[in-house]
């Protein structure tokens, strides 16, 4: 059962055999060289175009065009052949090549391009973007240059249907049709084929340690289920980033951003953010290539901190029972960013008893700890280091052999179950790709360290803990004992506890209990935040845990390593009656344990965090899944309809194998109108950290979802949820307190009763229909959708009561907050064991319905004046009944842009203005829940040509009128950023 096993030999299998595959097909071709040479000029101009695509169809062979247009193609294709002119915003041309002869003088004509797209993601073969299957969003190389964002990232955020979530400047993630979360599970990122994943934290890091500026040239966006054909982890969606080849993109460029955010003051004093970036590529003998990049970002973050309470004095984890505790007073405060306070889990609260208020004795408080803010604990300056490298071969006319290097390092904050300050975070891929006109194989290691990261969690609990004394009353030094006996006291000298004085008297007895806490500022807070956040054990000393850190820690010390291989072939050559792809994949990922996130669970549950002697935590980890599709199309009626229909089979040894089908069918009238059907189904096995985490976090451990994990815990079977113990020990409170109170208020107890875990799976339909209209001027973009998410994986929190069995009287008693450790009996009350609690990965019970539409227009109405808009419509269907966690849909209902520009109002000038929209709409997760306020933000660049440098000026600004405004519950304050970019391109490109 356990995943522990000893495969150290085995774990480069998949590269090894993708080796010996690649280099079983490198082969000399005899044969003469034939060279065809020429000049390509603007049409209308009448000028030389420089970085003209020069292609042979059908092959990998080609060339581009010098500074002075002109070019030279060497071969040993045998003629006749077809040779493809094509540059962003000029008409491809085909030139067939049937004897050798005087030098070619072709001139490209300018073309609105719009909807003459060619995408790869949607069928992962090349195809009309009119034709694809599903919706498909792409950016070219025009598109990113035009773009007012402040880099081509942001610019994903106005596509048609994409929702943004930013949590630092250096880590964002979109989202596509509902079920946002910033660490997205569910939304695939890949840098040519390679997933961006890092796999324990569990998000993907596309812009921390993708492409830069200068070597991004496109992006392809599928919204929906993208399962059928790219795997489990694309159930939301996908974005394909695509890079320059060294082959067609040579020269060196320069990059130079410099931009100033915060200026506004509030949240920071204003503050300078600059990157800088180069690129260099050479090719030659249109055979070897290689290009190089490197990128440097630094700036101050934006800030986490909303000082909303999302524990307000009427709901019953607080103290309804006294409104005089209402608002500034709420002695029960969880502010959405303030950490050690949190009420709402349960895990910072302090039940202190037996007061007498109003003349009514054994009354009691749900007290939390003070804790920390966001802002006191997360140092807001950021960098981000990017550096990739690539050799490129071409084997033969049809067949290129590559290898890729590519690291990140990187700062910033994520949200997960708590907030992370990532500190020096590396991730490192090596890929090796051979590609030819009808094969694709592909094999990479991904190798994950995150450095000097910590939790901030942790990092606030702890310094109240060692600081502050206990969360209890059981010691004279415990905190809740010094905050009793301070209220007590403030009683004795004011008349007693009364509606009148107890807000003042709670303030006073906080002002006590904290009066040898660590204070942000200070020498000791420093000292002790430096020493904290660097011990990987988040438990802290204590007579139950005698051999934890006195301090306790909060450093998030995870290394692990992905090991993926894949292949396709296109058939459609070789079977005449219909187009056939086949392709299959493997993947392994590899942890490490750290005792503290991840653990051995072949050691015994009292050992799992203790170093052995040779100082590992146990054998490393393994998680594995594998899978192989087909798809079929087949055209008729001329080509006006296409039918697809793919499956795909995945297994990981951890669950039942799935099949994954998707039918489509496209109709295409008149070249122009395209209609679309598709079903599909999808699957979606547990991250990383879902499945496989055992994290101890502020006394509530967190486990992931396999139920081995379970064994000798028993949080899947005997435990209680969450909210039925807060309603319980309210209802308690309220009667006395008593164990007799306890008793006759069991029946409030919910038995959590959790399933054994399965992969989420989603059932899809989607319409849609596209046309190009008014001689490529015009382009209108719909599609809507229905899905139905079963087995959605979320997570619930639970408590066991140790040593007893869900329903009898013991466990009844273990689940009084007074309880919450063992204690021992008194002569009004009984001995208990106490609680353990669980935050468990699971599947909800229910089944949910979400469904959605999308409206894009884009029209080149006048010379180069083009306007574009889209709207965009998800909601989800209420539940009929109340699930065992909240699935958090995170998605505004209804969500709008509008774009006017024009690339050369006059020679060499240009601009762009983005209005972006969207309504307000509830943010629901285990750290913060609340609604998200409606927001609209402007974007505008104005770019400055200079052809004879080869350089461009852009000057622009995102969210101009500088509104500030969340994305998220818990996230950072946005507002305006203001740059200046230059770009300049090809030098040295001979």
């Amino acid at each position: 059962m356990f995943q522990a096993r000893r495969e150290k030999n085995k774990k480069k299998i998949f590269l090894i055999l993708f080796s010996l595959l690649a280099f079983k097909l490198i082969f000399s071709q005899a044969g003469n060289l034939i060279e065809i040479s020429g000049q390509v000029t603007d049409h209308e101009k009448n000028l030389p175009l420089s970085d003209v695509s020069v292609q042979i169809k059908g092959t990998v062979a080609g060339t581009i065009t010098n500074s002075t247009g002109n070019f030279v193609l060497r071969t040993k294709i045998r003629l006749p052949f077809t040779i493809v002119f094509s540059s962003v915003g000029f008409k491809p041309q085909e030139l067939e090549i049937k004897n050798l002869g005087s030098n070619l003088q072709v001139a490209l004509s300018t073309q609105t391009v719009l909807g003459s797209e060619v995408v790869v993601t949607a069928s992962r073969v090349a195809e009309s973007i009119l034709k694809s299957p599903v919706a498909i969003e792409k950016l070219d190389i025009r598109t990113i240059k035009e773009t007012p964002a402040p880099s081509f990232y942001d610019a994903l955020e106005n596509v048609k249907g994409v929702q943004m979530t930013t949590s630092s400047l250096t880590f964002k993630v979109p989202n596509t049709r509902g079920f946002n979360i910033p660490n997205n599970f569910r939304f695939m990122q890949l840098v040519d084929g390679v997933d961006m994943q890092a796999a324990t934290l569990g998000v993907p890091l596309g812009n921390a340690i993708g492409p830069t500026e200068l070597d991004i040239q496109s992006v392809e966006i599928t919204p929906g289920a993208a399962s059928a054909l790219y795997g489990m982890n694309a159930i939301n969606g996908m974005a394909n980033l695509i890079t320059k080849s060294p082959f067609t993109f040579q020269g060196l460029s320069v990059y130079q951003k410099t931009g100033i955010n915060h200026v506004e003051g509030i949240d920071h004093n204003s503050s300078l953010l600059t990157e800088s970036a180069i690129r260099y590529a050479k090719a030659f003998n249109n055979k070897f290539a290689f290009k190089i990049n490197f990128d440097y970002l630094h700036g101050i973050d934006w800030i986490s901190n909303t000082r909303l309470d999302q524990n307000t004095n009427n709901l019953k984890s607080a103290n309804p029972a006294y409104p005089e505790l209402n608002g500034g007073n709420n002695v029960a405060f969880d502010g959405w960013n303030k950490y050690g306070d949190d009420a709402l889990a349960g895990s910072n609260v302090v039940s202190i008893g037996g007061l007498t208020i109003n003349g009514q004795s054994n009354k009691t408080l749900r007290v939390a700890r003070t804790g920390y803010w966001e802002n006191e604990l997360v140092d807001p300056n950021v960098k981000n280091v990017k550096f990739d490298a690539a050799l490129h071969y071409r084997i033969k006319e049809k067949t290129e052999l590559s290898y890729a290097y590519r690291v990140g390092t990187m700062d910033g904050v994520f949200q997960r179950g708590n907030k992370i300050k990532l500190d020096g975070v590396v991730v490192q891929n090596h890929s090796l790709q051979l590609k030819g006109n009808n094969f694709t194989m592909l094999g990479y290691v991904s190798i994950e360290n995150t450095g000097n990261s910590y939790n901030v969690k942790p990092l606030a609990d702890n310094l109240d803990l060692y600081t502050g004394g206990a969360s209890d009353t059981k010691t004279p030094n415990s905190w809740g004992t010094k905050y009793k006996n301070a209220l007590n006291d403030y009683g004795a000298a004011n008349g007693g506890l009364t509606s009148a004085n107890l807000a003042a008297a709670t303030q006073y007895a906080r002002q006590q209990a904290d009066a040898s806490r660590a204070v942000p500022g200070t020498s000791l807070f420093d000292s002790l935040v430096n020493v904290i956040r660097h011990i990987n054990n988040w438990d802290i000393k204590s007579g139950s845990i005698p051999d934890a850190p006195q301090t306790g820690g909060a450093a998030l010390a995870q290394k692990s390593r992905l090991y993926h291989t894949e292949a396709q072939w296109d058939l459609s050559g070789k079977v005449k009656i219909f187009d056939l792809l086949i392709g299959g994949d493997a993947r392994i990922y590899e942890i490490i344990p750290d005792g503290n996130n991840f653990v051995d669970f072949s050691r015994p549950i009292d050992e799992r965090n203790k170093p052995l002697k040779d100082g590992s935590f146990g054998d490393n980890i393994y998680y594995k899944k594998f899978g192989v599709f087909s798809q079929v199309t087949k055209t008729f009626f001329d080509e006006k309809l296409k039918l697809f229909g793919s499956l795909r089979f995945d297994y990981n040894p951890e669950f039942d194998p799935k099949f994954t089908p998707r039918l489509a069918a496209v109709y295409t009238l008149k070249e122009k109108h395209s209609f679309r059907f598709t079903y599909q189904q999808g699957y979606r096995f547990p991250a990383l950290f879902e499945a496989l985490s055992y994290v101890n976090n502020g006394r509530v451990k967190r486990v992931g979802s396999l139920s081995y994990i379970d064994e000798g815990l028993g949080y899947l079977e005997n435990s209680y949820t969450q909210a039925s113990v807060v309603n319980f020990n309210a209802a308690v409170s309220a009667a006395g307190n008593s164990d007799s109170a306890a008793l006759a208020k069991r029946n409030l107890l919910v038995w959590a009763n959790l399933p054994k875990a399965r992969p989420e799976k989603i059932n899809s339909f989607e319409i849609g229909y596209k046309t190009v209209l008014l001689n490529n001027k015009l382009v209108i973009d719909f599609d809507a959708y229905s899905n139905q998410y079963d087995g959605f994986l979320g997570q619930v929190q639970v408590f066991v009561p140790k040593g007893e069995t869900v329903g009898s009287d013991a466990a009844v008693l273990a689940m009084l907050d007074r309880n919450r450790d063992a204690t021992a009996a008194t002569s009004a009350t009984a001995a208990s064991n106490g609680q353990d609690r669980y935050r468990v990965y699971t599947n909800a019970k229910n089944t949910y319905h979400n469904f959605g539409s999308a409206l894009g227009v884009t029209y080149n109405f006048y010379k180069k004046y083009t306007v574009s808009s889209n709207v965009s419509f998800n909601k989800m269907k209420s539940s009929s009944s109340n699930d065992i966690f909240v699935t958090g849909f995170n998605t505004p209902q209804w969500s709008t842009n509008f774009s006017f520009g024009n690339r050369e109002i006059v020679k060499n000038i240009g601009f762009n203005i983005v209005w972006r929209w969207q309504d307000g709409f509830l943010w629901e997760s285990p750290l913060v829940t609340g609604g998200i306020p409606a927001f609209n933000t402007i974007d505008a660049q104005v770019s400055f040509h200079f052809p004879k440098l080869k350089s461009q000026l852009k000057i622009g600004g995102a969210d101009l009128l500088n509104y500030r405004y969340l994305q998220y519950a818990g996230g950072p304050t946005i507002g305006a950023l203001y740059y200046v970019a230059i770009t300049v391109d090809g030098l040295l490109n001979k």
